[in-house]
C-alpha cells in the first residue's frame, strides 16, 4: 500500500530524485545569494530585470519543480515512517492517505502559483 503514493516507485529512485533536486536546490540558492553579494545595492527593476529573462525564469520553473519532488518524497518518507499502526491503530493508513492527500495538494497549489507568478498567467 505504501508503493502507490510513492513518487519514484522504488527507494533507489527517490534517493538520486531527492539528492538531484537538493543538487537544484543548492544551484540556485547559490545563484541569488551570489546576485546579491554581487549586487548588495539591488532595486526592484534590477531584480524585476533578472527574472523577465526567460533562462532564469526556466532556471526557477526547474527549482520549483525540483522543490516540489524534494518535499514530496521527504513528506512521503515522513508519513511511511511515523503514521503507523503502533501510533493510530487500524486507522493508521486512513491517516496516512489523508495526509499525504493533504501534502499534495498543498504542493499543487504551491506549484500553481509559483508557475502563475513566474510566468504571469
Amino acid at each position: 500500500m505504501s508503493n502507490v503514493t510513492n513518487l519514484g516507485r522504488s527507494g533507489l529512485s527517490d534517493w538520486v530524485i531527492q539528492r538531484f533536486s537538493a543538487v537544484i536546490l543548492a544551484a540556485y540558492t547559490f545563484f541569488i545569494l551570489g546576485s546579491f553579494l554581487i549586487h548588495p545595492d539591488m532595486d526592484y527593476v534590477q531584480w524585476k530585470t533578472i527574472f523577465e529573462n526567460n533562462l532564469m525564469r526556466i532556471f526557477s520553473l526547474v527549482t520549483l519543480a525540483a522543490l516540489c519532488a524534494h518535499a514530496w518524497i521527504g513528506m512521503w518518507t515522513v508519513s511511511t515512517d511515523y503514521i503507523t499502526a503502533l501510533q493510530f491503530g487500524k486507522r493508521a493508513t486512513a491517516v496516512r492517505l489523508l495526509f499525504q492527500a493533504g501534502c499534495i495538494l498543498l504542493i499543487s497549489v504551491y506549484l500553481i502559483w509559483g508557475i502563475q507568478i513566474l510566468w504571469g498567467f
